[in-house]
């Protein structure tokens, strides 16, 4: 056991390494371990308009139980969250195989598909949002000058606002994951590819059971991002419908924005919310992990099986 003096002198001796971790260390609490106690504590209070907290147990996670907004945000949540995991990843897969062909101009094509990646989401979905506009949108204009609609179409009502608000999310991730694919793709032996064209393999053979295979580690941890990030969008949402209309955008993390951040809109609160919030933020980081750890598990059963 190392007296106070060892340890100071241990401290000193390695002072840049303690002084580089500094950095780190303190955006760790400040943004991660703060927030989280901050988070678990509120969550069985009351915030009252006064300023003052009331203890109230477990009445906020009762009142979760009965809330037919989180709910319908949890459902948006899933619908939304699927519905880009399947669109999105073999998107980028496909790109990523294509672009990983030797072609005039391929690294064009390469940041080109990855520089929505880089956008500001707030900005990226505001200049979406003027192009599908359904007044003056150029989707609109454009439609109605090849002939193909004879009014323009509200993107941003009924059921297209969920797929408007898909579009929108791959456009700005696809190139992301197609990045993960490339470097996967680019380090399968070129050697398992020629030994394959000897024996005869056309490019579908090799295709389905050369890369595929071959690529399944990336695949997981491609799936396994995808699916946790899809739970925590909600800025393009936000800027694009405000979860409207009546809710059909309405996700998880919105909800919960909407709550310690009231906007005072039609589809929000209007006053701070601090312990329900805090309430639902647990409950939605609990079930984004369990959703997180039953696909490792799977993913790892699907690894021995095959």
């Amino acid at each position: 056991m190392k007296t106070k003096s060892g340890l100071w002198n241990s401290i000193l001796e390695n002072r840049v390494i303690y002084l580089m971790l500094l950095p780190g260390l303190f955006f760790l609490v400040v943004f991660a371990l703060y927030p989280i106690s901050w988070i678990m504590k509120n969550m069985f209070y009351h915030y009252t308009s006064y300023g003052d907290y009331d203890f109230i147990g477990l009445q906020n996670f009762a009142k979760l139980v009965t809330d037919s907004m989180f709910w319908n945000a949890v459902l948006n949540t899933v619908i939304y969250a699927i519905g880009k995991m399947v669109l999105t990843i073999p998107i980028a897969f496909l790109l990523a195989y294509v672009l990983n062909t030797k072609f005039r101009g391929r690294m064009i094509f390469r940041t080109v598909f990855f520089m929505p990646t880089i956008i500001s989401v707030s900005v990226m979905s505001m200049v979406f949002y003027l192009i599908f506009n359904p007044y003056n949108g150029t989707v609109n204009q454009m439609l109605m000058q090849l002939g193909l609609i004879a009014r323009p179409i509200n993107w941003f009502d009924g059921k297209m606002s969920m797929t408007t608000v898909l579009l929108v999310a791959i456009w700005g991730a696809v190139g992301n994951y197609m990045i993960y694919f490339l470097s996967g793709l680019q380090t399968i032996p070129r050697d398992v590819y020629e030994s394959a064209e000897i024996d005869g393999a056309t490019g579908w053979a090799k295709l389905r059971y050369i890369t595929i295979p071959m690529m399944a580690p990336i695949t997981q941890m491609v799936v396994m991002l995808a699916l946790t990030q899809a739970f925590k969008d909600y800025e393009n949402i936000l800027v694009l419908t405000g979860g409207g209309p009546n809710g059909k955008t309405e996700v998880l993390y919105l909800y919960i924005y909407r709550l310690l951040f009231p906007m005072g809109d039609a589809g929000g609160a209007t006053v701070l919310q601090y312990g329900y919030g805090s309430a639902v933020s647990f409950a939605t980081a609990v079930l984004v992990g369990v959703i997180t750890i039953f696909y490792l598990r799977w993913s790892k059963r699907m690894s021995e099986t095959y």
